[in-house]
């Protein structure tokens, strides 16, 4: 796993699958073939000002990387950009477990095929 930096990583991964939960909003996308290496997993992690103040923000990003440590290797796929955003309340005041089980329930949407448009 590898870290996002760069914005304009962060903005393609807003264009695509977003699956928003009780505790965090999850973004991914499959990145082209011409763009960086393909077995590889990178994840970002942001939170905005409505979240509280920086220790707030910290703490909240704090919380979404130590479950994305636990999950993404095992359900992410390579190839793909994960941007976890935090809610504002719920990421720093919802259970461990719930938190966790929101990441897991999203990764799974995300990843599932999506019914035919009529």
């Amino acid at each position: 796993m590898e870290n996002l930096k760069n914005r304009s990583d962060f903005l393609r991964a807003a264009r695509a699958n977003k699956q928003g939960t009780a505790g965090l909003m999850l973004q991914a996308r499959k990145r082209r073939v011409d763009e960086c290496d393909h077995d590889l997993i990178r994840i970002g992690f942001t939170c905005s000002k409505k979240i509280g103040n920086a220790v707030a923000r910290n703490r909240a990003k704090r919380r979404m990387r130590e479950i994305a440590r636990e999950l993404v290797p095992q359900m992410g796929r390579a190839g793909w950009d994960y941007v976890l955003i935090g809610r504002p309340k719920a990421t720093i005041d919802r259970d461990f477990d719930a938190l966790r089980g929101d990441l897991r329930y999203a990764l799974r949407k995300v990843h599932s095929p999506k019914p035919p448009q009529k």
